[in-house]
């Protein structure tokens, strides 16, 4: 399977919530930054190797053996994530290009050899959950820091969105995964939050909470 396929099929699992649902072509489109055509092209080109089922007039939907695909696809990019920050000691901003090269490695023995020297990790330095060999994933217990209220607090698990630019804002406020977040203010104004991390108190937008994950305290 060529490097742009695997691009195709992790797009689409992401897209239709971990490859459950169907997708529409032009949001495959926007996500591959292509045309509709190229995107009609390389649909027939997968339904042809049964990892996806067009469905007319609404989209596109992964197979079980394109599911599996995706999901490992997916599992070989966090698994390197997780290598390059604890192991080679890059910044969680700088892992994602790198990986993005490293996740079309074909050697299975080589990604069942990393999960072993890397203990298997469960999430990857974003907080997102690793799927297992078999392309099952873990359903996290997490919210985002937008939906709660003042006065709540949880653990910072993951973020929605991972650009090298939030998460260097992220660095900025010093805030990183398995902080606790404590809400002290909400602004009914604007829905932007008063919290509070490591004794300190600071201001972020409603923009930032609704990018950040955490686990809430019972």
């Amino acid at each position: 399977m060529t490097r742009s396929e695997e691009n195709y099929l992790k797009a689409i699992f992401h897209l239709s919530n971990n490859g459950v649902g169907v997708v529409a072509t032009n949001a495959i489109a926007d996500q591959m930054d292509t045309k509709a055509s190229s995107v009609t092209d390389m649909v027939k080109r997968l339904s042809e190797k049964d990892l996806v089922k067009y469905i007319k007039y609404k989209g596109v939907e992964l197979t079980a053996p394109g599911k599996l695909h995706a999901a490992k696809v997916i599992r070989k990019h966090r698994l390197w994530e997780v290598f390059l920050v604890e192991k080679l000691h890059f910044n969680w901003d700088e892992v994602h290009e790198v990986a993005e090269q490293l996740e079309h490695i074909k050697s299975e023995k080589l990604v069942e050899e990393l999960d072993s020297f890397l203990e298997y990790p469960k999430v990857d330095p974003h907080g997102d959950p690793i799927p297992d060999k078999h392309g099952n994933i873990q359903k996290l217990d997490k919210v985002l820091l937008a939906s709660c209220k003042a006065e709540e607090s949880g653990v910072f698990v993951g973020v929605e969105n991972s650009s090298s630019e939030f998460l260097q804002y992220l660095d900025k406020l010093k805030l990183s995964l398995g902080d606790i977040i404590d809400i002290i203010e909400k602004e009914a104004f604007d829905n932007s939050m008063q919290i509070r991390v490591n004794q300190e108190q600071i201001n972020i937008s409603a923009l930032t909470a609704n990018n950040i994950y955490i686990k809430k305290n019972k």
